[in-house]
């Protein structure tokens, strides 16, 4: 399928199903939002890194107008619909202050992948959170758990989050998660080991000495 849609660029990642706050100031995109929110339509979200626009992104649906300021400022709940592509951008839509584009939408399989290489996955993203001393609740159980509900939890770069972003399968997508995890997890731990190696550096230290044979 192919459609057009009102678009606000943004650098974020955004995924299915992922709930984003947003705060609205630009006069452009509250009119976007004001828009979509009365018509009820969606609009998209595709990323930008390193103030370039890139092609994929997440179409969104406002879930809560839940203030508005009276400077017409407003905040915003959203959550992620599904991936699409940009086929062509319209920057100037006729009597809108809003960009547009045409997109479509990648075949995206959105089912349970591998149970057991996701259980690995969110045993390993637990671990990094235990050696960074920060704590997260994911909301479901294990069981329930997708890639895309742990992505923005496993130290992902917005480059890294977006590539994950393109990838069509969720096996895919837990592999690719394995992998990074599989690279930052020995380098963290050796941080927190270096860390406590410093800590003791300077303190008295009681060590036996070393006993020279007769």
């Amino acid at each position: 399928m192919t459609n057009f849609i009102p678009v606000f660029p943004l650098g974020i990642v955004v995924y299915p199903g992922e709930k984003v706050n947003l705060h609205i100031f630009e006069p452009r995109y509250k009119q976007l939002v004001n828009e979509c929110y009365t018509e009820g339509k969606p609009f998209g979200i595709p990323t930008v890194i390193d103030n370039k626009l890139n092609e994929m992104g997440t179409l969104v649906k406002i879930t809560e107008m839940v203030q508005v300021y009276d400077n017409g400022e407003m905040d915003i709940r959203t959550q992620g619909l599904r991936v699409f592509r940009v086929l062509e951008m319209i920057k100037s839509v006729p009597d809108k202050l809003f960009s547009g584009a045409i997109v479509n939408y990648p075949d995206n399989v959105e089912g349970p992948g591998k149970r057991e290489l996701m259980q690995k996955v969110v045993n390993a993203i637990r671990e990094l959170h235990r050696l960074l001393n920060i704590t997260k609740d994911f909301h479901k159980p294990d069981e329930e758990l997708a890639a895309y509900d742990i992505a923005h939890h496993a130290g992902l770069s917005l480059q890294e989050e977006y590539e994950l972003l393109g990838l069509m399968r969720e096996e895919q997508r837990q592999e690719y998660l394995k992998r990074h995890l599989g690279k930052v997890l020995p380098v963290i731990a050796e941080m927190e080991s270096l860390k406590e190696r410093v800590k003791l550096n300077g303190h008295f230290k009681n060590l036996s000495s070393f006993q020279f044979e007769d």
